[in-house]
């Protein structure tokens, strides 16, 4: 799979730190002879980038992509996933996130090898309301078992309306169907819930991996964070009109990566 990192760290929202664990995370439980990560870098500050050349110690075979300025996560995320090879399932991966689980990304190649009614596969954050015992519909879940041959491990899945993009992958056969990550004119915010959208109607299911644990670094409550939820907030009313040009059949739910705010830089 093709792990990708969009890394926005300045001095001011003194993300290195969080970076960097989650870097030596995916360095200690990803099998690197199957996977590849990429990291698309938005105009980081000098502390990231000595980070960057510290890591060929973690063997890791990465490769950045400096694209300057802040592009925000989705359209980082597109850059990195321009890069993908055919049949290679694709993941968007924060970076301030540590996952407790050695193999996962196994694990997540996995569940699109055995189900390709599976469109995205994301590991779930211990703060989120989903679960299957929920009383709204948004957020109610249910507990699936895939097909499994004799012999093979058996693996549960959690199927649901939303998953986060904390860490979420698609697979190759989704990838193929609706493309690259869509977010409007806009720098965060909802990308992943458009992307369940468009996975939904494309004729997929959108599952969690239950049993590995991820846990979100960033304890939130400074400029940055609050940035990102005042501009999310002022964008909602056009987040809902794109949702519903999707459910409509207005909107097409390929998107190829051609719009000039994504790689005109």
């Amino acid at each position: 799979m093709l792990i990708a990192m969009a890394v926005f760290d300045t001095v001011e929202n003194k993300r290195t730190e969080m970076t960097e664990k989650t870097i030596r995370s995916l360095s200690e439980r990803v099998n690197w002879n199957k996977h590849r990560l990429i990291i698309s870098d938005n105009g980081s500050c000098g502390e990231t980038l000595r980070l960057y050349k510290n890591m060929s110690s973690l063997s890791i075979p990465f490769e950045v992509i400096f694209n300057g300025e802040n592009l925000g996560t989705a359209r980082a995320v597109n850059r990195a996933w321009s890069k993908r090879k055919p049949g290679e399932h694709v993941v968007k991966m924060d970076n301030d996130c540590v996952i407790n689980h050695t193999g996962w990304a196994d694990e997540m190649s996995e569940v699109f090898d055995r189900d390709p009614t599976i469109g995205i596969c994301g590991l779930k954050r211990k703060d989120l309301d989903e679960h299957p015992g929920h009383k709204s519909l948004q957020f109610k879940t249910s507990l699936k078992m895939l097909p499994h041959q004799p012999g093979q491990t058996w693996i549960i899945v959690e199927e649901a309306s939303h998953i986060m993009g904390t860490c979420q992958g698609f697979s190759s056969a989704l990838f193929d169907k609706i493309g690259y990550l869509y977010q409007g004119d806009w720098k965060y915010g909802f990308d992943d819930t458009l992307a369940s959208l468009r996975s939904k109607l494309a004729g997929f299911r959108n599952v969690f991996i239950p049993h590995i644990n991820i846990d979100h670094i960033d304890p939130g409550g400074d400029v940055y964070a609050q940035q990102k939820k005042d501009e999310a907030g002022v964008v909602m009313d056009r987040y809902n009109k794109l949702a519903e040009e999707y459910r409509s059949g207005r909107k097409p739910i390929y998107f190829d990566g051609g719009d000039d705010y994504i790689w005109s830089k």
